[in-house]
């Protein structure tokens, strides 16, 4: 396993259209354990292969305490279920150190591979709901901060140019 490097915005390469798994491989498998491994070092609760710059559909997650509870989607969907919306405190392993609400639905269906390649179908509710979105942004080029006003968008990015400046 191995830890990769993670992508932070304003990084171009977080725009990018993930392409769907053709087949689950070991290649994937592999891509996988070192996603959760990346995840789990950063620390952080979900991951998208687009933030490790492989721009693959697969995303990991696991919102246990104790990382008991690894969750693999391959190539997900998800459909709303619910208008009712929530609210939540979103941050993201690419845009470090920064945490803004976000307003999104609190109940999704998701369609996805597992780590074997068979389908499967998931009700997320609250805080799930809100990562698997989250994920899937990530997957479609889109960032939490995307859904923040311009000004808010634009002080976080400021910010995040200085620290990599100071970090080059």
């Amino acid at each position: 396993m191995a830890i990769l490097n993670i992508l932070e915005f304003p990084d171009s390469r977080l725009r990018t259209i993930a392409k769907p798994v053709a087949v689950v491989d070991a290649k994937v498998r592999q891509l996988v354990d070192d996603m959760f491994e990346t995840m789990y070092e950063a620390p952080g609760i979900g991951l998208a292969a687009t933030q490790v710059d492989v721009h693959q559909r697969v995303v990991v997650m696991d919102l246990s305490e104790d990382r008991s509870e690894p969750l693999v989607f391959i190539n997900p969907e998800f459909e709303t279920l619910t208008d009712e919306m929530g609210q939540y405190q979103e941050g993201c392993l690419s845009v470090p150190d920064f945490y803004e609400n976000v307003d999104r639905p609190q109940r999704v269906k998701i369609n996805a591979l597992d780590r074997d390649g068979k389908p499967f179908e998931m009700i997320a509710e609250g805080l799930l709901a809100v990562c698997i979105q989250h994920e899937c942004d990530h997957l479609n080029g889109k960032l939490f901060v995307d859904y923040l006003s311009t000004l808010k968008r634009d002080r976080i990015k400021k910010k995040l140019e200085k620290k990599h400046r100071q970090q080059a």
